[in-house]
């Protein structure tokens, strides 16, 4: 299951205290999004205690994370330095994930198992954030994705090499 996403908080708390505008717009909108996912889906999910297990997790390591950097790093710069390195890592391993697939794709010859709309949606996102962290000059927004802008061009290679097979099933019309 996605849900809530540490990600969008903590991009949402690098940006209220940069003060960036639009990294707290973009994942405000995102925080409030992936809520709404969560409700939908624990609405219609069968294993609701599994759900709401995880999601108290989560919860619970955000407000560790909230009570760390709000009660345990005061100095607002140290903060933002250790707040912008924390979403570093979430950002470059939440890019770094469809590495996972790779082995399989390489090892059945197979890209069934990759989403090329997601690749080309992440290829699209990792550049626009690359840019936007390039002409704030901030490495944290910056510096994390790159993996993406790289794990993107690798599984395009990879649908080039193996590219999807039509249903079989399905024969084209002869017009």
């Amino acid at each position: 299951m996605r849900g809530l996403h540490p990600r969008n908080l903590g991009w949402l708390s690098y940006g209220a205290l940069k003060g960036d505008g639009t990294l707290i717009v973009v994942n405000a909108v995102g925080a409030v999004l992936q809520t709404l996912y969560i409700s939908a889906y624990l609405h219609y999910c069968p294993r609701k205690r599994a759900v709401l297990l995880q999601t108290a997790t989560l919860l619970g390591v955000l407000l560790l994370g909230y009570g760390y950097f709000g009660l345990l790093v005061p100095d607002p710069e140290a903060r933002l330095q250790q707040l912008g390195l924390f979403c570093s890592v979430f950002t470059i391993s939440m890019y770094l994930s469809p590495l996972a697939d790779l082995a399989k794709v390489i090892q059945t010859k197979s890209t069934q198992c990759l989403s090329f709309s997601l690749t080309i949606a992440t290829l699209l996102t990792s550049v626009s954030w690359s840019l936007y962290g390039f002409r704030l000059r901030d490495p944290y927004i910056m510096v994390p994705n790159f993996p993406g802008i790289l794990t993107s061009f690798i599984r395009l290679w990879l649908f080039w090499k193996y590219p999807q097979e039509q249903d079989r099933n399905y024969r084209l019309l002869q017009t």
